[in-house]
């Protein structure tokens, strides 16, 4: 028998059994309606001694039903060519993979900047749903028009069509508990700090903002190196306030990282608050004070939500899951700052 490199091929199977190729292809894949069961079991019991070893790619794309499931994140210029390394995201693929794996399916993941490829992943593995990560809402009006598979948009929201779900956190809410929370300590005077004034941190800001009118929105830049001088040149207007909520873990992680290299000290100077609660939360000193978001429930409901858009009977299309704040150590009374 003629073998390429060692490996088993189809046409060397049907050439030793006298079967054409489509026959043992079709064994393999289960199409056996049409062939008679004494075939099948020749075929499969010389497939077993050859160790013939399938291309589950070949098999899966060959079905109507792949299960593949894609998860595609936005190479963000914010994430400085580290995107899976951000905590946010890698809980976030974490907890998908867990979910899809239990559901019997398999993950593709595909990391990029250019919404026009996303269609074409799909399409070139015959993934039954994907789940799209960290785009804007320009990229997903684009997607919109151009996605033919169920799609779940994870953080952020595409207006309804019949084959997406929108799954967001309540952010405003999530604004709303760091506002009452630093407002029970006694701040007053409360910077936020964010990327950006639009979408999911707008949101975040402005729920600050109902609890605490005085309170304000600092835009950092992205990048760490020029986030760091930024920060150096605007310390004294950064010192004027007693608490800082920065709308992502990172950010108050580093935020807090900048203010020790200057002496100042958290909670006993400045006291800080997060989003997210990723896991180096705890671990940080002081640990972090933060919103959580259910990664797990979040990731759980993604895929069942794709289910019931391929069955059909998908009825609720714009999820909002709450959030909870986790009080630890990065935030002090203002009269420990006064002291």
């Amino acid at each position: 028998m003629y073998m390429e490199s060692g490996r088993v091929r189809i046409v060397d199977i049907a050439e030793e059994l006298g079967v054409s190729t489509a026959t043992v292809s079709n064994v393999i894949h289960g199409k056996t309606k049409k062939i008679s069961d004494e075939t099948v079991k020749r075929v499969q019991q010389l497939l077993e001694e050859r160790q013939y070893i399938p291309s589950m790619a070949g098999i899966l794309l060959a079905q109507n039903d792949s299960k593949i499931i894609g998860v595609v994140i936005n190479d963000h210029e914010k994430y400085e060519g580290h995107t899976l390394e951000d905590q946010f995201i890698s809980a976030s693929v974490n907890a998908l993979a867990k979910e899809i794996e239990q559901a019997g399916k398999f993950l593709m993941l595909k990391v990029t900047d250019k919404w026009d490829e996303i269609p074409k992943f799909a399409s070139m593995w015959n993934m039954e749903g994907m789940v799209l990560i960290g785009y804007c809402e320009q990229d997903y009006k684009k997607l919109r028009e151009k996605m033919h598979i169920p799609f779940v948009v994870y953080d952020g929201y595409m207006k309804s069509s019949k084959n997406l779900v929108n799954i967001e956190i309540n952010h405003f809410d999530g604004g709303v508990q760091v506002g009452r929370y630093l407002k029970n300590r006694g701040h007053r005077d409360v910077l936020c700090i964010s990327d950006n004034h639009i979408c999911m941190d707008m949101e975040r800001f402005m729920g600050l903002k109902s609890e605490i009118p005085n309170a304000e929105l600092m835009l950092i830049p992205m990048e760490q190196e020029a986030r760091t001088t930024f920060y150096m040149e605007h310390l004294g207007e950064i010192k004027k306030y007693s608490a800082v909520f920065a709308v992502s873990d990172y950010y108050a992680m580093d935020f807090i990282q900048f203010l020790k290299s200057t002496g100042t000290s958290v909670p006993e100077d400045m006291s800080v608050v997060g989003f997210d609660n990723v896991r180096e939360c705890e671990k940080f000193v002081p640990a972090l004070t933060t919103i959580k978001q259910d990664n797990k429930q979040r990731a759980a409901l993604a895929v069942k939500m794709l289910n019931q858009l391929r069955n059909g009977d998908c009825r609720n299309k714009n999820l909002v899951l709450p959030v909870t704040l986790i009080e630890r150590d990065s935030v002090g009374d203002v009269k420990m700052h006064k002291e």
